[in-house]
């Protein structure tokens, strides 16, 4: 095996850092943690130990920074969160080699993810009108001659952020700053597929608040623990916590809920995945909804959450957009990450998230029925990565659940290029099977109706609803979150700072005039 502890991109040697510190992970005193490059399975892009004791330290650690960070004041912040922004801009390069590597995005991709880190500061902190930070500012009214009210908003205090693979840095990156924007500090668990890229984040982020003067260096501010689901399940249980920020599938965003049933004024924000629909109607745009379906089904190796899963096609041009999405999806170009043509997507994370989605193929079409249009296979490519090629399955219907009785259109989200097709007789049925889900992250409608796609916002159950474009993409100047089990209603995107501070309600009064109720006394010579 190849061995690259120390990955071209990174300041340090594998490392949390704790209170300003960074505490090196060769001791082999923890379980081993490594990640590698998916277009090149034997190369070892991080590798290092894993340290319970810190995630005590490093909760601690920010525990002691809090008061002095959340005193500092906003303009401070803001200062740091902005040199932040012009590290990320120049170290754009090696955040996107990074990211590259460790996830096998290609590399347009990783470069715009990487663009994306100063992108976050800025919307976070804009302050026109519609700006994500006007949402928490404070403000005041009277309420009588010399009495008045106020509202404003406080940080909740230690924040633990537990980041995913799929999106290394600019999903952990969209909880953390607008947290720290608003007084909070930081643990930040990265995905243990992807440990170097958060390194590198909170690299960034610490070298800003030592440029900025934060108090004490900024020790503490900001801390990283890396790990497995033992450290991640230890720190989202923590005591000392004051909100646990997650992004990554329903089931460990269940156990986090279950870990935190004694915590009820504990902050939870859930963004948990989904199970995708996209709509097309019998007056759609063929070409434009054939597009979109297959770029996001199929883009990022479908391991997005907003990735379309499922396909409900009117009846009158189904015969048309199944073989147009088919077409579509077999001439995909699908390489190696750095390849110097243009490549639509490179291999899935590894072995096992390729098995699942042979696994998925076969359950749905040779044991429950499905017809399988387009079969997802293994490609050989140089480097033998996981590389895996689009599939694509037509089923009778979809149902609310993943029992026995499920069949081919099982409510499960499969993390990978795999895409259902049912077909519906006319908008009524559409919509009854794009909401056959318990997730509710993203939906699309194709139509050229305005009323039928104003229709469709209000009839799906959904926290994120296109029309006429795909469901996969966010704009960071919009909310971003999901029902069901898609999320908890705390959505990020630019409503992440609304889970980053509680609002207080205040009463001043600025006078003398002490109201006497009913049934009261009062004699001035008592005081």
């Amino acid at each position: 095996m190849t061995l690259a502890l120390k990955h071209a991109s990174l300041r340090h040697p594998p490392s949390d850092l704790i209170g300003g510190v960074w505490a090196g992970l060769s001791s082999t005193t923890g379980a081993q943690l490594s990640s590698r490059n998916p277009a090149k399975p034997e190369q070892t892009i991080w590798s290092g130990y894993a340290q319970r004791e810190h995630v005590d330290a490093a909760v601690a650690a920010a525990r002691r920074a809090f008061p002095s960070w959340a005193a500092w004041g906003r303009d401070n912040r803001f200062r740091v969160l902005k040199k932040f922004a012009e590290l990320c801009k120049a170290r754009a390069v090696p955040m996107a080699e990074i990211i590259c590597d460790e996830t096998g995005k290609v590399m347009w991709e990783a470069k715009g993810e990487a663009a994306a880190l100063a992108s976050k500061v800025d919307i976070t902190l804009n302050a026109s009108a519609l700006g994500a930070i006007r949402r928490v500012e404070g403000f005041e009214f009277e309420l009588g001659p010399q009495k008045f009210g106020r509202g404003f908003f406080k940080p909740h205090g230690v924040m633990a952020v537990l980041g995913p693979f799929n999106f290394p840095a600019h999903l952990p990156n969209g909880h953390i700053v607008p947290a720290l924007a608003m007084g909070n500090t930081i643990v930040f668990k990265p995905s243990d597929k992807a440990p170097g890229v958060g390194q590198m984040l909170i690299e960034l982020l610490h070298e800003a608040l030592v440029i900025e003067g934060a108090p004490n260096k900024g020790a503490g501010v900001v801390n990283l623990v890396q790990g497995g689901a033992d450290i991640a399940a230890a720190l989202a249980a923590h005591e000392d916590l004051d909100g646990v920020l997650f992004t990554g599938s329903w089931p460990v965003g269940r156990k986090i809920m279950q870990a935190n049933l004694d915590h009820p004024g504990r902050i939870l924000a859930l963004e948990m995945g989904g199970n995708n629909a996209a709509v097309v109607l019998e007056d759609a745009d063929l070409r434009q909804a054939a597009i979109e379906i297959v770029r996001c089904a199929f883009n990022t190796t479908g391991q997005r959450c907003t990735c379309t899963r499922r396909v409900i096609a009117h009846t009158l041009i189904s015969d048309k957009l199944i073989p147009a999405i088919v077409n579509a999806a077999k001439g995909l170009v699908i390489d190696v990450p750095r390849s110097t043509r243009p490549v639509f997507t490179g291999p899935i994370i590894n072995e096992q998230a390729q098995k699942a989605v042979f696994d998925a193929q076969k359950a749905w079409t040779k044991k429950n029925g499905g017809e399988l249009l387009l079969e997802s296979t293994p490609l050989d490519r140089p480097g033998k990565g996981w590389y895996v090629s689009p599939g694509v399955i037509k089923v009778d219907r979809f149902v609310a659940h993943e029992g026995k009785d499920a069949g081919a259109g099982a409510d499960t989200e499969i993390f990978g290029p795999l895409l259902r097709i049912t077909i519906a007789r006319d908008y009524e049925e559409a919509v009854l099977q794009a909401n056959a889900t318990r997730y509710g992250l993203a939906a699309s409608v194709f139509t050229k109706d305005p009323k039928r796609a104003e229709q469709f916002l209000f009839d799906c159950r959904a926290g994120c609803v296109n029309v006429n474009t795909g469901t996969a993409g966010a704009s960071s100047k919009l909310p971003f979150g999901g029902l069901g089990l898609s999320g908890n209603h705390r959505p990020a995107g630019a409503f992440a700072l609304d889970y980053c501070a509680y609002p207080v309600a205040s009463m001043l009064e600025r006078g003398s005039a002490a109201q006497l109720a009913e049934g009261m006394k009062w004699e001035d010579k008592w005081v």
